[in-house]
């Protein structure tokens, strides 16, 4: 590098270091005299052991006191600490070395190695990208799901939210799509999970064929709440380093609602006023942020796939209309289906694609619609028919819908380890209606 080039970098050198002092600890956050810092910004607190520096980020400001909160447990922080200033919010190191990797919240490996060298570096919290540099979703994305596939097709670059409530199958569904889907490179981000549960995850879900194309982002629930929230952020901005690539991405998120809780944390921490159901503001401000980044581009696209708990299985709690709200279509992992063993136990008639209409053939939306009459028609007297109230020939409607029931039941179900292209789910949705 010549000597001219290096001007306009040292000019950007600030030689002086800026340094606070750690006052008191409230609760989850801690309270700092100085530095001179902004909202977003890292600081490195100095604690009483020399070598153990803790990274933190300012989260607000209360009396002109800086209020930080760690990446990691509050272990050896003391008053008097020094607080020294980065100047910089939180970056990560991404490149296509970190594919088959284990992450933590803010990109290092899990198992304590090295990153690769080589890697760039990019911010962990970007904009979204510009509404008029959004192409239309118009190719159709096979996910080697036969129910998503034939009746609520997803499209490159779309938006998807999974909602079911614990212990219905969203971790199987996800690996599924993870190991069948046509995408480039999977970027998969647990978030708020058991620990027990990721490597279950990574070997039995996953396995090695998932992995060779995948990165898992983990921020367990034994973490703190920041950890949690970054490491939503840094799992997009990984996707985002691949879409910029032109890569098309699948973004895997489990699950939205712990982000949310994670968020609602630190909202606390910092004073904000608890509202729906305790969720402070900033969570409902948060989510667009978050979930807008993902979706098409000029150069790629991130088709993104989004858990969100539902407790007691209410569609209607704030995180889930929030979320469903801004997202172009979800899919409802329904209990009763799971209980009688119905996996994946998509609730079609309460799913929707938005984008399903524009992208497919007019033959395939009229056999799908053909699909979603005859479910509904035999849900509607599913009773009658269980009880045997129902006498056969009263209505053509019900007779039809009881006759092919049984194909398209079989055809809606599907083993995790099987895999169906796109022109054999066509084929089998045919046969269903067919029958």
């Amino acid at each position: 590098m010549k000597a001219a080039d290096l001007i306009p970098v040292v000019s950007q050198l600030n030689p002086l270091k800026q340094y606070g002092k750690v006052t008191r600890v409230v609760g989850l956050t801690i309270e700092s005299q100085g530095p001179k810092t902004a909202i977003g910004d890292i600081c490195l607190i100095h604690t009483n052991h020399q070598k153990e520096i803790v990274w933190a980020e300012v989260v607000g400001f209360k009396d002109q006191k800086v209020l930080l909160m760690p990446f990691t447990p509050m272990v050896d922080i003391g008053p008097g600490n020094l607080v020294e200033a980065t100047g910089k919010s939180l970056q990560i190191k991404v490149g296509t070395n970190i594919v088959g990797q284990v992450l933590d919240g803010i990109g290092r490996p899990l198992n304590g190695m090295d990153l690769p060298k080589g890697l760039l570096v990019t911010d962990a919290e970007r904009e979204p990208p510009n509404p008029l540099m959004r192409p239309r979703i118009d190719t159709p994305l096979s996910l080697g799901v036969k129910a998503i596939d034939g009746l609520l097709t997803v499209g490159r670059g779309q938006r998807v939210g999974i909602f079911a409530g614990s212990g219905v199958g969203k971790s199987t569904l996800l690996s599924m799509i993870t190991k069948h889907s046509e995408a480039d490179v999977n970027v998969i981000a647990l978030i708020g999970e058991r620990g027990r549960e990721v490597k279950e995850f990574i070997e039995r879900d996953l396995g090695e064929k998932g992995m060779k194309k995948s990165i898992v982002v983990v921020a367990t629930s034994d973490q703190p709440a920041l950890m949690r929230v970054k490491g939503a952020f840094t799992a997009t901005a990984i996707a985002e380093y691949f879409r910029d690539q032109g890569k098309h991405v699948n973004l895997m998120m489990d699950s939205v609602t712990r982000f949310a809780m994670a968020q609602r944390e630190i909202g606390l921490a910092v004073g904000e006023p608890p509202t729906t159901k305790g969720y402070t503001p900033s969570v409902f401000a948060l989510l667009p942020r978050l979930l807008e980044r993902s979706g098409t581009y000029n150069e790629g696209s991130i088709t993104a796939f989004y858990t969100v708990l539902v407790d007691g299985d209410d569609l209607n709690e704030p995180i889930a209309d929030a979320v469903r709200g801004i997202l172009d279509g979800h899919l409802v992992l329904d209990r009763k289906l799971a209980d009688k063993g119905h996996f994946p136990a998509i609730h079609i008639l309460k799913s929707v694609s938005r984008i399903m209409n524009e992208i497919v053939t007019p033959e395939h939306r009229e056999i799908a619609s053909t699909v979603r009459r005859l479910l509904a028609t035999y849900e509607e007297s599913e009773d009658l028919i269980q009880i045997g109230a129902y006498k056969k020939g009263s209505s053509p409607e019900v007779d039809e819908a009881m006759e092919k029931i049984p194909s398209i039941h079989a055809f809606l179900q599907q083993d995790m380890h099987e895999a169906y292209t796109f022109d054999e789910t066509m084929e089998q949705l045919v046969k269903s209606v067919q029958s």
